[in-house]
């Protein structure tokens, strides 16, 4: 009877050890620890070389593609030509801190784009516009990894984070957001271009690794912000071609709809190469600061010096507000 008292004993106290191991929920600052320890291996992650040898992940349309293979590039409407077709922004100004270029993995490769600050409505998180094929791999249907934004790279190209102005932020405390329209693409179709747009949730970063993005200013969001013949300013970081990467570039001028994507997409007058990805398209910007994101670089055509991007709706307000309040990968349904 005495050893049938132990055994029931011991096993209650068996039971009750392994009760808290199931029930304790990981504690906040447990998780704030992870975060950070993340974002370190993040940083360290971008070494020099990685940064510049990491390649553009842009789009081309060919007429031998199997992205729509009859489309013949368009030139731009009549008196629509751009005010600037690509050149060195050297007016500074907000708009140097409030873009800057991205690093991330997919696929096993290095990529680069670039991207923008957009303006937010949370505490401790700050968000970045670019385009959804820099952040979410269309095809193989998985998120980018090492996702790190630089803003200001061309004060300090210098190549690693250390040595930029601000330093780097990194979605290891937050996320990366997309549309389901383009997650189920399966390739970078018709579909996969009019849904080509992501936001990036960041944690703390910088010099410190506790600066808010935040702190360098941002940019609003419309959906719509401007409509055919409406004028923008398009920024990037263009790292092909006769563009070296490290050079915020910009176009101005009216935009066009391309008629070869069912007038679905804007375009301007713009020879930016690949690495402008992501870069943004402002309305209304002058060099004080004003300006409202309205589409940013996604794809050309070869041979013809236009840039297109995505016309902002519903979706992309909903890509947004998902932004807004969630802290890990996320596509909207």
């Amino acid at each position: 009877m005495r050893r049938s008292r132990l055994a029931v004993a011991a096993a209650m106290l068996t039971i009750l050890a392994l009760l808290p191991l199931a029930a304790v929920p990981v504690a906040a600052g447990d998780a704030g620890t992870r975060a950070k320890a993340e974002h370190q291996r993040i940083v360290k992650y971008w070494t020099a070389a990685r940064i510049t040898n990491a390649k553009p992940r842009d789009f081309v349309r060919t007429v031998a593609g199997t992205f729509q293979p009859r489309a013949k590039p368009i030139k731009p409407p009549p008196g629509g030509g751009g005010t600037v077709r690509g050149a060195s922004w050297t007016q500074g100004g907000p708009i140097v801190q409030r873009s800057g270029k991205v690093v991330f993995t997919m696929g096993g490769s290095d990529y680069v784009c670039s991207a923008s600050a957009v303006a937010d409505s949370r505490a401790g998180y700050s968000l970045v516009l670019t385009a959804a094929h820099c952040a979410y791999d269309e095809v193989a249907e998985a998120f980018a990894t090492n996702w790190t934004y630089i803003p200001s790279f061309d004060t300090a190209p210098t190549y690693t984070c250390a040595q930029s102005t601000y330093g780097c932020w990194t979605t290891a405390a937050g996320g990366l957001v997309v549309h389901s329209g383009y997650a189920t693409a399966g390739g970078f179709n018709e579909q996969a271009t009019i849904h080509d747009f992501a936001i990036a949730i960041v944690g703390p970063g910088g010099k410190s690794g506790t600066n808010q993005l935040d702190g360098l200013g941002s940019y609003g969001i419309s959906y719509p912000a401007i409509s055919t013949g409406g004028s923008v300013h398009a920024f990037g970081y263009p790292a092909a071609g006769k563009y070296q990467g490290n050079d915020l570039t910009y176009c101005a001028g009216p935009t066009f709809n391309d008629a070869n994507n069912g007038n679905l997409t804007w375009g301007i007058a713009c020879d930016m190469t690949g690495g402008s990805s992501g870069g943004p398209w402002l309305a209304t910007f002058t060099q004080a600061g004003a300006g409202t994101l309205t589409s940013l670089n996604s794809y050309g055509y070869r041979g013809l010096s236009n840039m297109y991007g995505p016309k902002f709706n519903a979706n992309t307000q909903g890509v947004y507000n998902a932004a807004n309040t969630r802290t890990s990968n996320y596509i909207v349904p």
